[in-house]
């Protein structure tokens, strides 16, 4: 931890003002576009279950919520994360979660500069945060895993410290992987990563001292796994994550689990095609164990885009010390005064935050939340809706029982795959199967969805409500279908 924390001047970077002024011009920038940070509908139901929380001072353990998995084992490996959320959500309205999580991502990028600028000339840092904010901005939302950002980089931060430095990490960092656990699932990436880093620490030590060295780095992450079990959950919160990932062709049908697209230029191919040529034009060589875990990040967001920000935040951690022995570090000027700007900087953006949540009115997008529909709909007193999965948080928020919603781990891999084909007509027979396997009362989908504008022809459903986001199909056994369906003459 000592790389990370030790100096007391912080994120004004000891040599170089290069963190400070990151974090604050990203907090910056954050805020003044802070409704995209509420663009994912998961935000509305994590907020919901931290304020279950917080009333019920306890943590879930079955579904409360939708009424297809209704008492069906589900925990929340995202508690804490939720709880923050919520606490903002009730002190400040939407502005809460967006200070919230603008201040962990510009956290996250000032210690990412830090780390960095402790083996790199400040261009070559910058390059390198840039880098890793284009990679980082699809999936930048008020959600749990922004929140646990800052905790990945100073964790993974800290073990490479240490591997580079031919030791073993401090058990400081111990409470860091605590903090993590309860905070978000990918706490067990960063157990994982201890097996390569302390090995690379190994290897690299002189030999009598490799035996002793690498018994420690075991026992570091014996005493990691036991913290990581400080969460209400224990050992359940680690098996969760194998859930997720076992969900298999459900988490082909989820954007952010979708494996990246080539199809068309994109911020990784830019970052491989530069990082390639400028590994080729440097010639920069990295130990074996560093090699597999570069590219074991790449094949993590190869495979899933949500994992782009893993690989943004950790490869450059894996090859500061090696591209330092390559090109050198440039030794900064003391800052002076830089505790006295620091302090007049946090001051200056806690004012501005203030002023701006006065002036700017922040709230998701009318997208992913249906207000006008569900007025209609709640007085239907329906009580099975079958709904489009991004609907599925903004019906908890509101209290209406979901067919579905983002806990994708709760519904299962055939679940979440049906509803997908279902609403797409791939084949229509699921969508009828469906509708009658959970005997739907109503259905909320999307307007432009394909299963909407085939209930407008089938006998049976009513459209009671329609616009350009959502539309509304009741159950009436004696409605006759409201559009004949186009034909093609010339056919």
């Amino acid at each position: 931890m000592t790389s990370l924390t030790a100096d007391t001047s912080g994120l004004a970077g000891g040599r170089s003002l290069l963190p400070l002024w990151v974090g604050i011009v990203a907090y910056a920038l954050l805020l003044i576009i802070g409704n995209r940070l509420l663009l994912d509908p998961d935000t509305l139901w994590q907020i919901t279950v931290g304020q279950w929380i917080i009333d019920h001072r306890a943590v879930p353990r079955v579904d409360v919520y939708s009424f297809t998995m209704a008492g069906q084992p589900w925990i929340s490996t995202q508690w804490l994360a939720q709880v923050l959320l919520a606490a903002s959500y009730a002190l400040a309205g939407w502005a809460g979660p967006v200070v919230l999580a603008a201040a962990s991502l510009a956290l996250t990028l000032a210690l990412l500069a830090r780390a960095l600028g402790a083996r790199l000339r400040d261009s070559t840092t910058l390059v390198f945060v840039l880098a890793a904010v284009m990679l980082m901005v699809p999936h930048m939302f008020a959600r749990p895993h922004v929140l646990a950002m800052p905790v990945m980089v100073a964790w993974v931060g800290g073990l490479i410290a240490a591997a580079d430095r031919r030791a073993a990490p401090p058990l400081v960092l111990l409470p860091l992987m605590a903090l993590w656990a309860n905070l978000h699932g990918g706490f067990v990436l960063g157990l994982v990563l201890i097996a390569p880093i302390g090995l690379d620490a190994a290897l690299a030590a002189p030999a009598p001292a490799r035996r002793s060295l690498l018994l420690r780095w075991i026992g570091f992450a014996v005493l990691a796994l036991i913290a990581s079990c400080a969460n209400p959950y224990g050992w359940d919160a680690l098996l969760a994550s194998q859930r997720i990932l076992s969900l298999g062709g459900a988490l082909a049908t989820i954007g952010e689990w979708a494996p990246t697209n080539f199809s068309r230029i994109g911020p990784l191919e830019v970052a491989l095609l530069v990082g390639l040529g400028l590994a080729l034009w440097s010639g920069v060589a990295l130990p074996p164990l560093r090699i597999v875990m570069l590219l074991g990040l790449l094949h993590m967001a190869l495979s899933a885009t949500r994992n782009l920000e893993v690989l943004a935040l950790l490869a450059p951690l894996i090859l500061a010390a090696p591209l330092a022995q390559r090109i050198g570090r440039e030794t900064e000027p003391a800052a002076p005064g830089a505790r006295g700007l620091v302090a007049a900087v946090l001051a200056l953006a806690i004012v501005g935050t203030a002023a701006l949540g006065a002036l700017h009115r922040y709230a998701p997008p009318q997208s992913n939340a249906p207000e006008a529909a569900l007025a209609v709909l709640k007085p239907l007193g329906v009580q099975r809706v079958f709904n489009d999965y991004d609907f599925g948080g903004y019906l908890i928020a509101s209290g209406v029982p979901p067919f579905i919603d983002g806990r994708t781990e709760l519904y299962g891999e055939r679940f979440v795959v049906d509803q997908h084909a279902a609403v797409r007509l791939r084949p229509p027979e699921t969508l009828f199967r469906l509708l009658d396997e959970y005997k739907i009362d109503a259905t909320l989908l999307r307007t432009e969805d394909a299963a909407t504008k085939l209930l407008d022809h089938v006998d049976g459903w009513q459209k009671v409500y329609s616009d350009d986001v959502a539309t509304i199909h009741l159950r009436n056994p004696g409605a006759a279908h409201s559009a004949e369906p186009k034909v093609d003459p010339g056919r």
